[in-house]
């Protein structure tokens, strides 16, 4: 027997009978016409137009050209049916109902056209409607099991299970069992609570077929679904006695000792599957996971999954993901040395992987050592000349070591790449900005800057180091105050924040807010320990008129660290320098 659900498509084979009924029913057109013939031959012409459309995908022009034949020849069923069809191709459920109805009225004896009113009530969620439809086709044709099926497959999205079911076991009586009715029939019972009788369903496949093992799970997770422990439990215990390696018995055995407490058993079973060669890695792996997001929430999962991993490495030495996966659980648990090293393993089993580099790069980042962020990027970038996070690191790590013109194309080359997330080419920008400022390039650091708000304008950091930037320079201070205070809207509590907040109302001459800006950052014990806060206290209070305190946190700041030119002249002439 041959299962399927009616395919929406568009079928061809009437052709030549739509041309032929064409021209019959053209002939019999009102004589009031001058001209029947030229007629005839016009609607020859758009019908064939039509074809030819429809069997290029532009469907739109094909509407309008069985519409404007409709116009000649109101009577040909057949173009009813293809516009049906088309319209449901166009999604336009209304539309295809109503000439699904026209083309079954002036023809019911068509299956064809009796199939696509059926489509068209299920596109438009009628699903008792297009049950009836197959019900009639069945009565037609009482040998064709497809439409027995169709019409169970109507009634069960129409919400009527027990009217499916009684189709789906008329159409066994014919067929026999057969592996996806009996599916059909235990989702149907499933939902009408009656998970015994499903469970007699599939039992019939597991007796037919009693060394298909999938049946046998398929039972068990019916019962498991529906808290049938004991049964599951019982079923996996079976598959053991058949294959005592069974993998995916043993986990579900494995689940069950973990949920009454039984955490000896369950490390047991888990042992037994992860150590199985046989099963295979990426299910073992797609069973580890998600412990990855669970470490977040739980840190006792990390010696877990660790173990986990480790029977996975243990299984299967060979292969780069058991490594990976190693390290990604390692890196998601901030244990960076150990990261490092499973991802360098599976590098050495399998350098093809991009996404492994990517972590690499990322833990050197993280441990931030640019050094040897520099060195893997320059093998990345060789390697993956397309990859856009290759370039952003190298440029990050030639930034961090203060090369510059290195930086700034290394990031030029991500942005060509094309292919960086949004949140990274607005890094990139950022980081361009701030080459740029480094190498004296201010309309280009502007320009970056500028590029970062765009794609990102909450970015705090962005919005304080442009405007600092700005106010360093003395350009803009407008334009620099009013995103210092987004800045400052986005993190309030930021000193640093405050501090660039409160230097570029100084170079406004608004002396009396900066000091209050300051003294607002000066309350935090990391702003305290900065020589540049300092620096920028003494020359606001120098501008106050109080000279003594500023020379007291210019020396400060100098003892701190501070070294801005002027700053020993400064202290020595007790004055403020621009």
């Amino acid at each position: 027997m041959r299962i399927f659900l009616t395919v929406i498509g568009l079928a061809g084979i009437l052709l030549t009978g739509a041309c032929s009924g064409a021209k019959k029913v053209s002939a019999q057109r009102s004589s009031s016409l001058k001209d029947p013939a030229v007629v005839e031959q016009r609607a020859d012409s758009l019908f064939f137009a039509a074809q030819r459309s429809k069997m290029l995908g532009d469907y739109r022009t094909a509407i309008t050209q069985y519409s404007d034949y409709l116009r000649l020849n109101k009577n040909n069923a057949t173009v009813y049916y293809e516009l049906a069809r088309l319209f449901i191709e166009v999604q336009n459920p209304g539309y295809a109902l109503g000439f699904a109805r026209k083309a079954a009225a002036l023809d019911n004896s068509n299956h064809w056209f009796q199939i696509t009113l059926a489509d068209a009530f299920a596109v438009n969620e009628m699903y008792d409607s297009a049950a009836v439809v197959f019900q009639q086709l069945t009565a037609k044709y009482p040998e064709s099991e497809d439409y027995l099926y169709n019409r169970a497959m109507f009634l069960a999205k129409a919400n009527k299970p027990a009217d499916a079911l009684a189709v789906l076991n008329e159409l066994e009586k014919k067929t026999g069992v057969v592996e996806e009715l009996i599916y059909q029939k235990q989702k149907l019972l499933l939902k009408m609570s009656k998970v015994e009788e499903a469970a007699a369903e599939i039992k019939k496949l597991v007796d037919l077929n009693p060394q298909e093992m999938r049946y046998n799970y398929l039972l068990a997770e019916v019962y498991d679904a529906n808290d049938r422990i004991k049964e599951a439990s019982d079923i996996y215990n079976t598959i053991l006695l058949k294959d005592p390696d069974n993998a995916r018995a043993l986990i579900g055995l494995a689940s069950y000792a973990k949920k009454r407490g039984d955490m000896r058993s369950y490390q047991d079973y888990l042992t037994r599957a992860f150590a199985n060669p046989g099963y295979s890695i990426d299910e073992k792996v797609a069973y580890v996971y998600p412990y990855l997001q669970m470490l977040q929430l739980d840190s006792a999962k990390l010696v877990e999954g660790l173990q986990l991993t480790d029977l996975i490495v243990k299984a299967h030495p060979g292969d780069a993901k058991s490594y990976a996966l190693r390290g990604d659980m390692y890196s998601q648990a901030d244990m960076l040395d150990s990261a490092q090293q499973n991802y360098s393993k599976a590098l050495s089993l399998d350098s093809s992987r991009f996404s492994v580099w990517y972590q690499l790069m990322w833990i050197y980042s993280r441990k931030e050592d640019p050094n040897a962020l520099l060195a893997l990027s320059n093998t990345v970038t060789t390697k993956f000349p397309q990859e856009f996070m290759g370039f952003y690191f190298k440029g990050v790590a030639s930034f961090l070591l203060q090369q510059y013109p290195a930086a700034i194309a290394s990031l030029n080359e991500a942005l060509k790449t094309g292919n960086g997330e949004k949140k990274f080419q607005a890094d990139v920008h950022s980081l361009l900005g701030d080459a740029y400022h480094a190498t004296g390039q201010h309309q280009l650091s502007d320009s970056s800057y500028e590029h970062s708000l765009l794609l990102r304008p909450k970015d705090a950091l962005v919005l304080n180091n442009y405007s600092y930037y700005l106010s360093l320079r003395g350009e803009n201070l407008d334009r620099a105050a009013e995103m210092s205070r987004r800045s400052l809207e986005i993190e309030p509590n930021s000193p640093t924040y405050m501090d660039t907040y409160a230097w570029i109302l100084f170079r406004q001459d608004k002396f009396e807010e900066a000091k209050l800006w300051i003294e607002k950052a000066l309350q935090y014990p990391e702003a305290q320990q900065n020589p540049n806060v300092l620096e920028h206290y003494g020359d606001i209070l120098f501008n106050l008129k109080d000279v003594t305190k500023a020379v007291e946190y210019w020396q400060r700041a100098k003892d701190k660290g501070a070294n801005s030119v002027g700053l020993v002249r400064k202290i020595a002439e007790k004055k403020y320098i621009q």
